[in-house]
């Protein structure tokens, strides 16, 4: 049997870090209203040249390195961003590009916070029917380039930046399987009725500007904990394991208070999530990528160990993949 392996992990930040009191200078807002309400205590904002194609490519890069294989090995790049440089082409041709391994299969998802986990489910699929060999996978945004910065319930919320995975299809033995590293269930979930509660007021076919996001956070907060525990379920099952078995959860991080609460309905122990979001605030699809290479670099995540990550954004759309390192 073939599986995707997770070969090596890279970020990338803008090189602007914005603390919340910082914030609170030209937004109505405090340090300890926004810490209190959501754990973040500081976010990324991109400067002028910076963007998400050359987050992108950083975090890749980055990636390569880690996993000690040249750009020319890769034949598929699957980029998520709800922020991409342009409307077309797709972004990840733009880091294909940068990357000098033009000719392979190279395009962007839309699922906003969940789309690294449809972007890994994605390069799995096509790894596995030997479409492509050697997969980028990447989340990369620059949100604050959509962001009202006169709306305090939305603007203090969000950063820029980008994680990638490098991963390679490797033959396994049937019966290695449960010990084996790789990518073991995944399952993605969508539902457009509520699309209200989380969205941008525009776009190229409706209004013809970028817009701006809109949020109900209570809301949203609410179907956040119920979709995460229940597809986090879904997939331990498939696996035929237990909450138990988890070494390490890492989560979308949107707000300290959904991880809580996630965990707490699960029955998982807080010391088991990996939370950057008071470092990096909401990064959208590159926040679940740049958290695990923050845990990965400083050595709490390690080989062997069995990893869930997990996403829900607007759409609304959710996942979880198991993976084991």
């Amino acid at each position: 049997m073939i599986r995707s392996v997770i070969r090596g992990s890279g970020s990338a930040l803008p090189a602007r870090a914005v603390s919340n009191a910082e914030l609170a200078e030209t937004v109505d807002t405090s340090d300890a209203w926004i810490a209190e309400r959501t754990g973040i205590r500081n976010r990324y904002i991109a400067g002028e040249g910076e963007t998400t194609a050359t987050l992108a490519t950083d975090a890749a890069r980055r990636a390569l390195a880690a996993a000690g294989i040249d750009a020319a090995e890769v034949d598929l790049i699957v980029l998520a961003t709800a922020t991409p440089d342009n409307t077309f082409p797709a972004t990840a041709t733009q880091v294909q590009h940068a990357l000098g391994c033009n000719g392979g299969i190279a395009f962007d998802v839309q699922a906003v916070c969940s789309g690294f986990l449809y972007a890994m489910a994605t390069a799995d699929s096509l790894l596995k029917t030997g479409m492509a060999k050697c997969a980028l996978v990447i989340g990369a945004e620059t949100f604050s380039r959509i962001l009202d910065w006169d709306d305090r319930g939305t603007c203090v919320l969000f950063g820029d930046g980008a994680g990638a995975i490098v991963l390679t299809a490797e033959h396994i033995a049937e019966t290695d399987a449960a010990q084996a590293q790789g990518i073991i269930a995944s399952r993605l979930h969508a539902d457009g009725a509520h699309s209200e509660l989380l969205y941008v007021d525009g776009g190229p076919s409706s209004t013809g500007t970028v817009g701006k996001l809109r949020m109900k956070g209570r809301e949203v907060f609410r179907h956040a904990v119920v979709n995460l525990a229940d597809v986090l379920k879904e997939v331990l099952d498939a696996a035929g394991l237990a909450p138990g078995d988890i070494d390490w959860v890492v989560p979308h991080q949107a707000n300290a208070r959904i991880l809580d609460a996630t965990a707490r309905k699960l029955g998982l122990p807080a010391e088991k999530m990996i939370v950057t979001v008071d470092q990096h605030a909401n990064t959208s699809a590159a926040s679940v990528p740049l958290a695990f290479d923050t845990a990965t670099r400083d050595g709490r995540i390690g080989p062997g160990d069995l990893v869930m990550f997990e996403a829900m954004g607007g759409g609304f759309t959710w996942g979880a993949s198991l993976v084991r390192i």
